[in-house]
């Protein structure tokens, strides 16, 4: 992966202040021990990265890529336990993503542009609103709060591309043109030696960045991710 790139230190979960139980109480604890987050690739050690991409306070992440990467992402939260509602104009993309996600469950729905409700959020029921709605979406009805994150899939960048990566908490950047890198190296404030690798990024990979930190992380799916969704692919 390209070089100059610092190591990600700030965007992995929130961490939590350590506990003390008695030792005849371990056998009882089920919860997994560590960062949290969803695993969105390997680093460049071949070392899983994750991301915390549901929070207890409002957070915006914007990906400027491919639809594959954000089908793996939501299947990943939704996994992870997230409530996933998916707003989109091409809902006929999604459909079976969603199907297959819910096995009984009401993990994941879709919803038409704009018509994305009121969806509750809590600790124990946090909720991811992944927006596919092409490269000028329009203002989300349903906006990020307390444990409701929202996730904006922009295929390419737009004139309405520069306010939602100066919103965003983070941003996930994957193959783009050199005039999109140059734009997204500014907005993002990247180092410029590193900015033409973003035009020659494979698929499958993607930079993580928020204007202090940045980590390349390339997404490898699972045998039921591949069945389901493919092979990753920048181009939708």
């Amino acid at each position: 992966m390209p070089g100059g790139v610092r190591r990600m230190a700030g965007l992995t979960g929130p961490r939590r202040s350590g506990h003390a139980v008695a030792a005849d109480q371990l056998a009882a604890m089920a919860l997994p021990l560590g960062d949290d987050g969803v695993v969105v690739g390997n680093d460049a050690d071949g070392r899983p990265w994750l991301a915390g991409l549901v929070r207890p306070e409002p957070y915006e992440v914007v990906l400027v890529g491919g639809l594959w990467t954000a089908q793996v992402l939501a299947l990943r939260l939704a996994g992870a336990g997230a409530r996933v509602a998916v707003e989109t104009g091409r809902a006929q993309v999604w459909t079976s993503l969603v199907q297959a996600a819910g096995a009984g469950q009401e993990c994941m729905a879709l919803y038409d542009v704009g018509r994305v409700p009121r969806l509750g959020p809590s600790v124990s029921s946090p909720v991811v609103v992944v927006r596919d709605c092409g490269v000028r979406p329009p203002r989300g009805r349903v906006t990020s709060a307390p444990w409701q994150s929202v996730l904006t899939l922009l295929p390419y960048l737009s004139p309405t591309a520069p306010r939602l990566l100066r919103q965003a908490s983070l941003v996930g950047v994957q193959r783009v043109s050199p005039e999109e890198a140059q734009q997204i190296g500014r907005l993002m404030q990247i180092p410029e030696q590193d900015v033409p690798a973003l035009s020659t990024l494979g698929d499958g990979v993607t930079l993580w960045c928020t204007r202090r930190d940045r980590q390349y992380a390339l997404t490898q799916p699972t045998d039921a991710e591949s069945g389901l969704l493919g092979r990753a692919r920048r181009l939708d």
